[in-house]
This record gives C-alpha cells, structure tokens and sequence, in this order.
C-alpha cells in the first residue's frame, strides 16, 4: 500500500485480553502494514483507551481500531462505544466468535460499526488484510484530520494561566485547557520536562513547541498573531483596539490609507468581554462583543489594515511633519497622522485582599473564559452599569446565583432601562444596593467576602469563589504625559474642549483651529472612551472613529 502523508503519525491499534491472540494479531498487522503505519497493540480495554488518550494529546492520529468482544471488564462494544469519544474518525472493528455474531450485529446501530471479523481470521491474506485495506482507504478518503489547536496546561486558581486564557480566547485562537491536578496535564507537563508543575502556564502550540509561562509578545508569535510590522513608515498609525480604533482601522484602510491598528492586548477593548450587546444599530437580537469584535477585525484585515497584537505603545514624538509612535521594546514606527483610541480599564478593587487575590477568584472585566467554571456555584458581581449587567445575565446561565452589589441606591443612574427589565425577570439574580465589598479573604484563591452597607456600616460575611468587578472607568493615556493634553482624571482633551477660552493651547503653531477630534498635537486624534466627556457607548466610539478617519483626511490634505 502508498503510504500516506501522515503515515509516520498514524496508528492502527488491536486489543484483546489474551496475549497470544493480541500477539497474532499485532504480528499479521505488522507484516502488512508495518511499513506504513505504527501497530499499537493493547491488552484490556482501560489501557488501550490510557492508549488513545496519549496519541490524542500527542496529536496523532488513529486509523483503525480492532478490539476483541469478550474482554473482561470491558468488553469490545463498551471500548470501541468510548474511543468513539478520543478518535472518532477511526474505523471500528470488533473481533468475535461465531457464537457472538448476534453482539456484533447489535453493534453495528450502538457504535457505528465499520465491519465484525471472525475468529480465526486465517489466512489473513483472505479474511484481514481485504477488510483493513477498505478500512484505510475508506478513512483517507475522509477528514479525519485533527484541526491542529493550542494546548494550555494550567492551575484554576493561577493568575497567569487565567490570564493565558483570556489573552487566546479575546485574540479568537482556539485552544483545549487541560488541568495541571489531571492525568492529561501531568502527561503534557513531563513531555515538556516540567513535571513538578511550579512553572504554569504551559502553552503547547500546534507545531508542538512547549512555552513556560510566556510573555503575551512570544505567545503572539507563536500563535499566529502578527507582532512585528511590516514597513517603518504609514499614513495612520490606530493605537488601541477597541471599537473605535476598529471603527477608525476599517474606515482609513478602506478609503485608501496604509493604516496600522496596534493593541497591547487584544482587538475589542471592553466591549470584547461583553457577553451579549443589545443596544448596537442593527443587531436587534443582540451581538457577543467577540462576535462584533472578530467581524470588525476580519473587515479592517480585508480591506488591507495591518494588525498588531501584544505590543505596548510608551511614547509619542514629534518628529517634524511625521508622528514617531515608541513600543516597549525600543522599536518604533512613524506616520503622517495617529489616531488614539487605547480605551479605558477597570479600576482596581481597593479592599484589602483583592489585589493579592487578583486572577485567583478575583478577575475585572466579565472574564468568560471562567464562567462555564462557575457552574452551581454563587458569583458576586461589583458595579451597576451595562457592562456588570451584561455579565450577569451571562453567568446566571452557569451559576447557582449571581448577585450584584451596587453602591448606589438602585440601578437606573446608570444602567439601561432594557437591562433592569431583564435582570428583574432572571430568578438567580440578586441585588443588593448601597453596599460595597470591604475585605476579600482566601488562601490562594478567593474563598469569603466581607461586605459593608454604605448607610449604617454594617458588615456580613458570605461564602464565595468568585468575584468578577466593574467599576468606573480609567483612561489608559499615562505615556502620553508631557506631549497630549489631558484633564484631570486622564482622559484626552481634544478640539472645542482645548480652545474653551477662544484661545488655541499652548505650543499650537496653525493658523486654524483644532479639528473636534484633534489634540493640541496636529495630525494626532483621539476617539471613544480615552476622550475627554465621550460617550461611552460601543456606537458612538465607532462612530468617533469614523469621523476621525475623515478628520485625517482633510489634516492629510492641508499639510
């Protein structure tokens, strides 16, 4: 037989309990097929499937799988019923007796069945290798390929491998998660010669490179994720990937700019961890924020935007007509003209543990990647605006209950009247107003909370794993002090906000001036939630991103 491409990979494997039969018939596979394929040959149905399991995580594949009916424990149905599970693009054959045709017929509907051989299959020149050589045609005529995946082996209440996670779920790299407590994360661990487990996360790329505790820069690399870019020079350089500097990635490579969008992190900002918008034109059934923010993503890349992930902007130049834009590395680029759209994050909890806790049943932003984690569980969830609603009804499909502690007397100061509405109809969803979390206590993962009412003082403590909080909003703009106006808080001034006294700011040297999205630095412009009294909404950032594509132009046109 040709042998195919993949043949130093793949596996055709025979179980029986007796060892002169399981010999046999290794023997005569081997014979026929040795030259092409691996013959691996297993004794009782729990190893051979311990067996599986290892060529699954290895990444090889199994072709065919012939198994003994009468084996103790369990017998060759049940075996072939749960390797259906590891290998289900492998040919099923069950070895029997003629007593036993009956089993084997019944089979043929329990677990899809590809064909029963009786015993003696002698001469296997007549009775086995016709039927294997089907087998194996018939399995290379399918897809029985693995689509090849990221392997991240990791601790539940290990910050960094927390966030591994939600650094591949928000970029939309699929991966599997195994547990380092598990047979099959230990199994990977010492494969990569880290047996002992202290240094998690370990990330498996589909090539089979192993990463300790990666970087987000090597872990980029390694994934697929453009890092480095491709020319030194742009007509727009977008900093921040969120639905505005999207918006604006889209709109200035569409209308014919060399346009780059580079984020720290990853594309959809906040609006990313959203798990269900309901109030975006033209979703009227809602949309994920990473439903929104993959559509976006793949728009701008076709229209010919570049997109960079995992680098980290520190500081903004003027250098005559060009903008120079410093990464973290030392390595810069320059362009005509910037657009800043870095967002804002979360403000840190100050109670005394979370910090300590932070990642370890403490997490800010809805982090998704731990919900299903969640199941029958009580979550506690600090804030009271869309985005604290939004997570709530997402958990509450996973958890016991969810409960929303909210500083203020009610939530209509700042959540939508649609969200209320819902979460008054969701049985598992608790409120709880005017109170705030004072203490949050564990040893090594979140474990009980202490909470205080803002009116009288007075405190509980409750039970709890996790704790996920969004509160107030904080401009990421600390690299750009000493070059872009900003006010007091941090957030970017920008256009009739710096001109409030009739006067343009200081160092302005145009005789016209500021464009309503331009900074006191001609050519550099800001949009969404980083701008001063912005509206902090998923359409209007959009919307500011646009507008400020079409400020670039007329910029582009006068200098």
């Amino acid at each position: 037989m040709a042998q195919p491409a993949d043949a130093a990979r793949t596996v055709i494997m025979t179980v029986d309990d007796d060892p002169g039969v399981s010999r046999a018939v290794a023997r005569d596979l081997r014979r026929r097929y040795g030259a092409s394929y691996r013959i691996v040959r297993a004794e009782s149905g729990e190893s051979a499937l311990e067996a599986l399991r290892e060529l699954k995580l290895r990444g090889d594949l199994v072709a065919v799988i012939l198994a003994d009916y009468r084996m103790p424990r369990m017998n060759g149905i049940e075996l072939l019923e749960r390797a259906m599970d590891v290998h289900p693009g492998a040919r099923r054959v069950l070895l029997t007796a003629y007593a036993d045709t009956g089993a084997a017929i019944d089979a043929i509907n329990v677990v899809d069945l590809d064909h029963y051989l009786l015993k003696p299959w002698d001469p296997p020149e007549e009775k086995l290798y016709p039927v294997v050589d089907d087998l194996l045609e018939a399995w290379k005529r399918s897809d029985h390929r693995p689509v090849p995946s990221t392997k991240v082996v990791g601790h539940r209440w290990s910050a960094r491998s927390s966030d591994v996670r939600e650094f591949l779920a928000r970029n939309q790299v699929p991966y599997r998660w195994y547990s380092s407590d598990e047979p099959e994360g230990r199994r990977l661990l010492a494969a990569a010669a880290e047996e002992d487990g202290m240094r998690l996360p370990l990330v498996i790329t589909p090539d089979g490179t192993p990463l300790v505790e990666p970087e987000p820069a090597d872990l980029a690399a390694h994934v697929g994720l453009a890092t480095t870019p491709a020319a030194d020079f742009y007509d727009l350089v977008v900093i921040g990937g969120g639905p505005a500097g999207l918006g604006a990635a889209v709109y200035g490579a569409s209308e014919g700019l060399r346009t780059v969008l580079v984020e720290r992190s990853a594309t959809g900002g906040q609006a990313g961890q959203s798990s269900r918008i309901e109030n975006y034109l033209g979703f009227p059934d809602g949309v994920s924020g990473a439903q929104l923010t993959d559509r976006a993503r793949r728009q701008a890349t076709r229209f010919g935007a570049e997109i960079l992930t995992a680098r980290e902007v520190t500081g903004l130049e003027v250098g005559g007509a060009a903008r120079v834009v410093r990464f973290s590395d030392g390595s810069r680029i320059a362009a005509h003209s910037v657009i800043l759209a870095t967002g804002v994050s979360y403000r840190r909890l100050a109670a005394p543990g979370c910090e300590e806790l932070g990642g370890c049943g403490v997490y800010y932003g809805s982090a998704l990647t731990e919900a299903p984690a969640c199941q029958d569980q009580d979550v506690y969830i600090v804030g009271g605006a869309n985005s604290a609603g939004q997570a709530a009804m997402y958990l509450s499909r996973f958890a016991k209950s969810v409960t929303l502690l909210v500083r203020g007397p009610d939530l209509s100061a700042s959540m939508s009247y649609y969200l209320i509405e819902q979460i008054g109809r969701v049985p598992n969803i608790a409120v709880r107003c005017g109170t705030v979390v004072e203490e949050a206590h564990g040893d090594g993962h979140l474990e009980r909370l202490t909470l205080r009412g803002t009116g009288g003082g007075q405190t509980d403590v409750v039970d709890a794993q996790w704790l996920f909080v969004f509160i107030g909003a904080a401009p990421l703009t600390d690299w750009l002090d000493g070059t872009v106006l900003r006010d007091e808080r941090g957030f970017i001034l920008a256009g009739p906000d710096l001109t409030a006294d009739g006067r343009p700011p200081a160092g302005w040297e145009l005789d016209r001036p500021p464009y309503h999205l331009e900074t006191n630095v001609p050519g550099v412009f800001v949009a969404g939630d980083a701008r001063a009294e912005s509206a902090k909404r998923v359409a209007s950032a959009v919307g500011e991103g646009a507008m400020a594509v079409m400020l670039v132009h007329r910029y582009l046109e006068q200098s």
